[in-house]
């Protein structure tokens, strides 16, 4: 009996190993040859498949390499240093093309046409790609990536939060936040000799947005939600080591020492969260009206116990959306700020302007929301930055069902990567000056700045356009006119022009810019 249950299991544990091996080779082997024979047909070329790793070693040598180059402060042109890989494909086989990110098939589209299609497109059938599973543990499954049916009842519970009279009322907290810092720069600028400072904006600014975002969404300050922005830096820096690694199946669940140090940070993340949640449910002055508010009061009760269901975010939900706001509303928003002040100090004419401006409708008070809505010159000028240094620089997108796009024909599930700088510098879209700061393009608009309206894709298009671009345009204008009127400044000579891809663009080694208090 014992000798036939052993040989029973022995037969279930070869056919078992044999099916999963089957597996193997159908996803590792058989589907990369057919994904790739078919796109071929269609005339789509690309590198070649490497068992397992795909493309990833090339990208990864190119990347290093693209990593070294340093640009002159006024060549705008990043993509060699933030995309060599693509820009390598693309002169080499055309657009669109096929890459393999490890086993997964991703087709690279830089066409304006296409990218309207997807984005525009309402009836679902584009959704966003798996998320690498550390930055899932970043972010949380918010708004930014949940989709369907789940995505209308979170837009729902959070759009109360960011209409704009909501908004005007958050510029009184961002206005006290950017004081805060400005005093600190007069008072150390008052103690040195010639009254000049050299401030690191990189990272001031990330504190800056961490605290506005803190205050105006969560009630809280960035004393107290440092802890969480602090876990996020850490699982981003974790997600920037292993983003290019081979995802083998099953190795996220393995005790190795970066999956601990990952699990330490998620849940110290969660812990830190729900503790700033309770403290609010705890609150004896109710819920409140920032986004938190909007999101405890959907989960609440109606007068007569019954659940509001069709608005109804579990705490899970809620914990998710607060990890995705906590970086959104602070990690873009900075590097805006940062990029917009880099900008401004290599353009000085631009900077004269801006401050005209600030001084001619703002005065030399503290601005309100009225006031930097007449600010248009600096709205021109975020919106340059933005196309010229957008802090997202891919959208990744697969369909749910094989879809015709174009002459394409791209089958279920196959990643599509969409290049916002790449779009962002089309000459064809955008002129000849596309590589150039020519904030005057925007004179006239949005939709009019290009020779096609959506031409600007930094903060989506479509249903699925970023919910808080308000809020970013808004705390951007306050904190730049706050500067404006107090201080000129110039890049510190230590400034090396180095545009990373770290998730979201930022300056590899910082912002070093020189203040000078204007009363000097």
């Amino acid at each position: 009996m014992a000798h036939a249950l052993l040989l029973v299991s022995a037969a279930l544990l070869v056919l078992a190993a044999s099916w999963l091996l089957g597996r193997a080779l159908v996803r590792l082997v058989w589907r990369p040859r057919a994904v790739a024979a078919m796109f071929r047909a269609q005339g789509v070329r690309g590198p070649p498949y490497r068992f397992l790793r795909g493309s990833l070693d090339e990208m990864r040598r190119m990347k290093a390499e693209g990593d070294k180059l340093t640009l002159d402060v006024r060549d705008h042109d990043i993509l060699p240093r933030i995309m060599p890989h693509f820009v390598k494909w693309r002169d080499q086989y055309g657009t669109p093309f096929l890459y393999w990110f490890g086993p997964q098939p991703r087709i690279f589209i830089p066409d304006y046409e296409s990218i309207r299609q997807i984005l525009s497109n309402k009836s679902g059938h584009f959704v966003k790609n798996d998320a690498h599973p550390t930055v899932l543990s970043m972010i949380g499954k918010g708004l930014v990536l949940v989709e369907g049916t789940d995505w209308v009842r979170h837009r729902r519970v959070l759009n109360p939060a960011f209409t704009m009279d909501k908004l005007k009322m958050m510029t009184t907290t961002m206005v006290s936040c950017v004081e805060c810092l400005i005093k600190e720069w007069e008072d150390e600028a008052s103690s040195h000799v010639g009254r000049e400072i050299e401030v690191e904006f990189s990272k001031q600014f990330q504190e800056l947005t961490a605290d506005v975002i803190s205050r105006t969404a969560f009630g809280s300050s960035y004393k107290e939600g440092k802890e969480v922005f602090h876990a996020q830096k850490q699982l981003l820096a974790i997600a920037m080591r292993t983003l290019l690694n081979v995802q083998l199946p099953g190795f996220k669940y393995l005790p190795t020492k970066i999956n601990r140090s990952k699990w330490m940070l998620q849940k110290k993340l969660k812990t830190t969260l729900l503790e700033i949640i309770q403290s609010r449910l705890a609150s004896k002055n109710g819920y409140g009206d920032d986004l938190l508010g909007a999101m405890l009061e959907a989960c609440s009760t109606t007068e007569h116990g019954e659940k509001r269901d069709e608005l109804v975010l579990t705490m899970d939900e809620i914990i998710d959306e607060c990890k995705t706001f906590f970086f959104a509303g602070h990690e873009t928003t900075s590097h805006l700020l940062t990029w917009t002040m880099f900008l401004l100090s290599v353009y000085p004419e631009w900077q004269e302007r801006l401050r005209e401006e600030v001084l001619r409708e703002c005065g030399k008070e503290n601005p309100s929301a009225e006031m930097l809505s007449r600010l248009k010159q600096m709205t021109m000028v975020l919106l340059e930055t933005l196309r010229l240094y957008c802090p997202v620089i891919f959208m990744l997108r697969k369909p749910i069902s094989d879809i015709r796009l174009g002459s394409l024909i791209i089958p279920k599930g196959n990643g599509i990567v969409i290049p916002i700088p790449m779009l962002h510098r089309d000459k064809e879209v955008w002129g000849d000056n596309a590589n150039e700061f020519e904030p005057l393009r925007f004179e006239n608009g949005v939709t009019k700045a290009a020779k096609i309206p959506h031409a600007l894709i930094a903060f989506s298009i479509g249903p699925r356009s970023c919910i808080g671009q308000n809020f970013a345009m808004l705390e951007a204008k306050s904190v730049m006119a706050m500067i404006l009127q107090k201080f000129s400044f110039t890049l510190s000579p230590k400034y090396v022009h180095a545009p990373s891809d770290l998730l979201t663009l930022q300056p590899k080694f910082g912002v070093p810019i020189v203040l000078r208090p204007l009363d000097v």
